[in-house]
């Protein structure tokens, strides 16, 4: 029996669109929510959300055969993370601050079974593997992992060309507030510069094999970036969802009492 087909992955080679969700909540019960919604794509964010191992287990075990297919994002590309991560079932990783081609490549490799890579051989304990149940996993595991790295500094955008011909990243996330950030111009991801340069970024992921990716919460900045190439496109973060929806409840009832 070989490991799972990848959904997502076959989606992105296919070029479709696919629509996704920040799931920052760092729980189970509201992701199970959150599913029910049918995004193509949930990321359990690892990065500014307070995940760990068990959190993410917990929910990746919530979301297996939903829809909503699981993306784990780290808090960073560290090759025992990552084998915990895809120890526990995860298929596809984002990965921050990515801002070389030979970061790249050690993030693939981090991915893989050897002799492609250095993913340590322990199948019979992982979750991913139903626990030794799953006769193929290991021989065929590699070729169902899903790895998109974000570049979101201005040294990643410069080295953006040498990361598109890494073989083994299937997709490029542009982050817009670190972009920002980074460019001098903090909370500003409309600044004409900051523009300029997602712009130029994702039609350079399109015109690739990668697949483009990005996030933005107000629609017309998402079909602006769906214009200039972005495929697996994130449209929403749960927290700010729930916190907008509660406000404006309140909003519109104080005073009344």
């Amino acid at each position: 029996m070989p490991a799972s087909v990848n959904p997502f992955k076959q989606r992105l080679k296919n070029g479709e669109l696919v629509i996704g969700c920040w799931a920052g909540f760092a729980d189970a019960y509201p992701l199970e929510m959150l599913a029910t919604a049918e995004f193509d794509w949930l990321v359990i964010d690892g990065e500014h959300a307070p995940n760990d191992l068990p959190t993410i287990t917990r929910q990746l075990q919530v979301l297996e055969g939903k829809h909503s297919h699981p993306v784990v994002r780290l808090p960073v590309g560290n090759d025992w993370l990552i084998k915990q991560v895809l120890d526990a079932g995860a298929q596809t990783l984002l990965i921050p601050m990515v801002e070389s081609a030979d970061q790249a490549r050690e993030l693939v490799r981090a991915c893989r079974y050897p002799p492609e890579g250095v993913r340590g051989a322990g199948a019979a304990l992982a979750r991913a593997a139903k626990f030794g149940t799953v006769s193929d996993y290991a021989p065929t595991a590699n070729a169902q992992i899903c790895l998109l790295l974000q570049v979101e500094t201005v040294k990643g955008m410069a080295a953006l060309e040498e990361i598109l011909a890494v073989e083994g990243v299937d997709g490029v996330f542009i982050g817009p507030s670190d972009l920002a950030a980074d460019m001098g111009h903090l909370g500003q991801t409309e600044h004409p510069e900051v523009r300029a340069a997602i712009e130029a970024g994702l039609g350079k992921i399109a015109a690739s094999d990668k697949a483009a990716g990005i996030l933005a919460l107000a629609d017309d900045t998402a079909e602006l970036y769906r214009s200039w190439g972005a495929q697996f496109l994130a449209v929403a973060i749960d927290v700010v969802i729930f916190v907008q929806a509660a406000n404006a409840k309140m909003a519109a009832w104080r005073g009344q009492g």
